[in-house]
């Protein structure tokens, strides 16, 4: 079904295109000869012409790079390119066939013009081109799911370890290291030794003589 709105659609935009490059390319050429005529210019003269130039090239746009079917393209290139092509055959006979007497809005339609410069040639030139772009016909690929993780090709992907009832043992411990706490120091169960006379307990040991031997010398 596609493919016959591409064919009717090339149907309409091949001469609707013609009748539109025609106003905007001869309303353009009058329009700039006039201005160089009486040596000055008002812009607001190309909108016209230039309105024509822009919607005839939307459709041909839209025609060229929508991804419905070639064979719209195909149908529009041909019949725009075809009449050029046949003035190397019989240009007299080509000419004659189209109407170069009509109007439309008021304002002259010389169809003769885009076909003697070479424009429908052109144009239709480019639209065969775009049949033969096998890329731009060619379907969106499918979206991945969406529990799909992207992984980049150039990553190398480290081995998950095995899942068992056995972990790896850590290092020993020390059973004389004490635990890390943030309380205070316990109080040492120890007395310090006492100072006798001028000496400090930790310079020198005891002596032995004042070190109690028996019970009698407690008394």
């Amino acid at each position: 079904m596609r493919h016959l709105w591409s064919f009717l659609a090339g149907l309409v935009v091949a001469p609707v295109t013609w009748v539109l490059v025609t106003l905007g390319q001869d309303g353009s050429g009058r329009t700039v000869n006039r201005w160089v005529e009486i040596g000055t210019y008002s812009t607001p003269n190309l909108i016209e012409p230039a309105v024509y130039l822009g919607v005839a090239g939307i459709l041909l746009g839209l025609l060229g790079t929508l991804r419905f079917s070639p064979l719209g393209p195909l149908v529009a290139g041909l019949l725009l390119a075809a009449p050029y092509v046949g003035l190397f055959v019989a240009p007299f006979a080509v000419r004659d066939r189209v109407p170069g007497d009509l109007r439309l809005l008021g304002d002259p339609l010389p169809l003769h013009q885009p076909l003697d410069n070479g424009t429908l040639f052109l144009i239709g030139l480019l639209l065969l081109m775009a049949v033969f772009s096998g890329g731009r016909w060619r379907r969106p690929p499918t979206p991945r799911t969406a529990g799909a993780e992207l992984t980049p090709a150039g990553t190398p992907t480290e081995p998950e370890p095995a899942l068992t009832g056995w972990s790896a043992p850590g290092p020993a411990k020390d059973p004389d290291t004490a635990p890390l706490t943030l309380a205070y120091p316990e109080t040492p169960t120890e007395p310090l030794p006492r100072r006798t006379g001028g000496e400090s307990p930790w310079s020198a040991p005891p002596r032995a003589g004042n070190r109690p031997d028996g019970p009698d010398e407690l008394r």
